[in-house]
């Protein structure tokens, strides 16, 4: 497993990171297990978000493992809130009220990290600051971040808060590459030039942001797998079972593998809650993909090099 040290903080963070959106559908026992077997992988990265299962997710992971101090220290424990029902709201009231909830419901003193889950166009900088500044200060929340957001508007918030946003977490697969896609073809009539995200990803990579990326073998948003599809991906999957084969692993491992390969330093949220898929992905941490393999991947997908 690799680790890396998020620019910012005192972290030691694996580039792995166990998603919680669907931890329900396991058992307590299940998730017990899931989550020693992520530990003993090298997984020390875990993801939640107040909205996820409405808060069950959280109560139920602190349940099975029965959180304590002993466990909580093995563990980089983020959490997201913002989204309501129907709007978002990054109030200083929310802000704060969020908080206290998912530390109640995860049973721990205090958060390793907290994203804004998604941008609110009604943000005061301000205020987010005030928040921050008291969360921080109570040794409620160690590190802040973002979700979903682009460069402009993590200036915008930036210019309030005294320390540098830690992390942005932002949607990456192999079949989902707009923060890519339009670095390849500058200054082209094509529709993969078009600048959909203001260049988060250079942007990050200058401003020291580590970027976790979400769904990552998700094709579109939330339209299913791309790993399996030959209707739609019949190329992809030749090559990526083919390297896979190449490295004696699954087309899982490459398929996060590609993702990891990036100089970003990249971090990748696994949303499974299947035991051996996420084994089969913690094989991708530190896969040595060359240039070639990672360019012929990149294509296979259905994107073109000048």
């Amino acid at each position: 497993m690799k680790y890396i040290k998020p620019a910012g903080s005192d972290l030691k963070v694996s580039n792995i990171i166990m998603g919680c959106m669907r931890i329900t559908s396991l058992s307590e026992k299940e998730l017990n297990v899931f989550v020693n077997s992520a530990l003993e992988e090298g997984v020390n990265f875990f993801d939640h978000a107040d909205i996820y299962g409405g808060g069950e997710c959280e109560k139920h992971f602190a349940k099975s493992v029965q959180m304590n101090p002993t466990i909580r220290e093995k563990m980089i424990i983020q959490s997201k809130c913002g989204i309501r029902n129907g709007f978002f709201d990054f109030s200083k009231e929310h802000i704060l009220e969020s908080v206290d909830g998912i530390l109640l419901r995860l049973n721990t003193e205090y958060l390793d990290a907290l994203l804004l889950h998604r941008p609110d166009t009604l943000m005061e900088p301000d205020e987010i600051a005030n928040a921050f500044e008291i969360l921080y200060d109570q040794g409620k929340v160690k590190y802040f971040g973002v979700s979903n957001f682009n460069p402009m508007q993590m200036e915008l918030l930036q210019k309030s808060i005294p320390d540098p946003l830690v992390f942005n977490q932002l949607q990456l697969s192999i079949a989902h590459t707009p923060m890519i896609d339009s670095g390849l073809t500058v200054n082209m009539h094509t529709n993969q030039s078009i600048n959909y995200e203001g260049s988060i990803l250079e942007y990050c990579r200058l401003k020291d942001i580590t970027i976790q990326a979400w769904s990552p073998f998700q094709k579109g948003f939330f339209e299913g797998p791309f790993l399996g599809d030959l209707e739609h991906y019949a190329k992809l999957n030749e090559v990526l079972n083919r390297i896979a084969e190449k490295y004696a692993v699954t087309n899982t491992a490459v398929a996060v593998g590609w993702i990891t390969r990036h100089p970003a330093n990249i971090q990748v949220v696994l949303g499974t809650t299947n035991l051996q898929r996420m084994k089969d992905a913690c094989k991708g941490s530190e896969l040595p993909l060359t240039r070639e393999e990672w360019y012929e991947i990149y294509k296979a997908a259905g994107n073109m090099l000048p």
